[in-house]
């Protein structure tokens, strides 16, 4: 009877690990398996930051805490946020603006962000809300910041304890050997100021010194550009993800984007995408981030893990693969 019994229990239970399977592919990872993130992004100016939130959204790794926004009129960007999450489902992620600066560049989609029913009427502050998710995670939280970098500054200054427990930073910004328009055909092009580092010259220079892990994705590995033929199959897709971006794109007024932004989010879903090596960055009075050696018998330490070089088809099937995908 006790065998019959036995036998009896193991059926039961194999017919309901087949019918429930523990782990399936459609299934979501648990929160416990995620890497938390949070963005930090100057979006509304160039398309290039758009199209990074994109793939973080269809990243199933990442589960984002929460996106600030950097840089010139924070508040209208935190609006623009705010709708183009609401649109593609997520309005759950919680959206804070950065103290606003003044304007070095237009804000080319202001009308996608004034034109939503979905803006909030008020955002929390940034650096605020920044502080208060490392408080509640030490030690778990990769910052991506894919804008000029006030808030990581200025989270420097009110509390530079609490921003050393970051688990790591990860950064598009900085031109090591490449400056703007060299693609790795034609004549070479040296180092420039870029973008991210030159409106904020000293926040960049304390991130540099703040002993946080840092990974740099800088000119040097992320003018990607997003051809017609590329863009036609993602605009073609329907989903409110990709028609949002669609919209984004054609309100930015200009024909080809080059991806810098998204290169940080696939770096941390996929490292081989974008490999690294130690360095040490000295960042100038004029924006260049200058890689310093030392001298041979006194290496300097590194202080920065920094992509010097990516392949654009990889980069390219893995993002339009996952920010296609419904």
């Amino acid at each position: 009877m006790s065998r019959l019994i036995a036998i009896r229990t193991c059926t039961l239970l194999l017919a309901i690990l087949q019918a429930v399977p523990l782990f399936s592919a459609q299934s979501s990872p648990t929160h416990a398996l995620l890497e938390k993130v949070i963005l930090d992004t100057d979006i509304g100016d160039d398309i290039d930051d758009a199209f990074a939130v994109a793939l973080a959204l269809h990243s199933p790794e990442l589960q984002i805490l929460g996106i600030t926004t950097t840089f010139g009129d924070t508040e209208t960007r935190a609006k623009l946020l705010d709708r183009f999450l609401a649109e593609v489902g997520r309005p759950e992620i919680p959206v804070a603006a950065g103290a606003p600066s003044p304007p070095k560049s237009t804000l080319t989609q202001r009308r996608y962000a004034e034109s939503g029913h979905f803006a909030k009427p008020s955002h929390p502050d940034a650096v605020a809300f920044l502080l208060q998710q490392i408080h509640r995670y030490p030690g778990q939280i990769t910052l991506i910041a894919i804008g000029p970098l006030m808030n990581v500054g200025a989270a420097i200054d009110k509390d530079p304890a609490t921003f050393r427990k970051l688990k790591r930073v990860i950064i598009m910004g900085g031109s090591i050997k490449r400056g703007y328009g060299d693609l790795g055909f034609g004549p070479p092009m040296p180092p420039q100021p870029e973008w991210n580092i030159l409106n904020d010259i000293p926040s960049a220079q304390k991130l540099f010194a703040a002993g946080v892990p840092l990974f740099v994705m800088p000119l040097d590995a992320t003018q990607l550009k997003l051809d017609e033929v590329k863009r036609a199959f993602l605009f073609s897709q329907g989903t409110p993800l990709t028609d949002a971006l669609t919209l984004l794109y054609h309100q930015w007024g200009q024909e080809t984007p080059t991806l810098f932004d998204p290169m940080t989010i696939a770096f941390l879903v996929n490292p081989s995408l974008c490999p690294v090596q130690p360095m040490h960055i000295r960042i100038d009075d004029k924006g260049f981030t200058r890689p310093e050696p030392g001298p041979p018998n006194a290496p300097i330490a590194p202080n920065a893990q920094v992509c010097l070089d990516s392949n654009p088809d990889s980069f390219f099937r893995f993002y339009l693969n996952r920010v296609a995908a419904p």
